[in-house]
């Protein structure tokens, strides 16, 4: 369990520190930037933390407070899951599901 943690805090440490403070396409300030770089990182880190949800086969992206999921599914459960699980998270304005079932 403690390198479970070790672990989440390292991924959320290098997902912050990737894109530096640059202002991303369709951003305006840096401080958009850096609250949707929390988003998804809070959000993969859920994902990580949840045993229903497979983290590495589900890509988060974040844009001006909405997420879009992307990837692939075991089942529609799975999928849902990781719907709400975005959803849950402050700062999240909409989540736009595409991620696909794939059994």
């Amino acid at each position: 369990m403690m390198m479970r943690s070790t672990f989440v805090t390292l991924a959320a440490a290098v997902l912050l520190s990737i894109g530096g403070c640059a202002v991303s396409r369709g951003q305006e300030t840096t401080g958009a930037y850096v609250d949707d770089a929390t988003i998804t990182t809070t959000i993969k880190t859920r994902f990580v933390e949840n045993p229903d949800v497979a983290a590495s086969s589900i890509k988060v992206e974040t844009l001006n407070g909405t997420v879009l999921l992307s990837g692939f599914a075991k089942n529609g459960t799975e999928k849902s899951t990781a719907e709400q699980i975005a959803s849950g998270v402050k700062g999240v304005k909409s989540v736009r599901n595409e991620i696909i079932v794939r059994p």
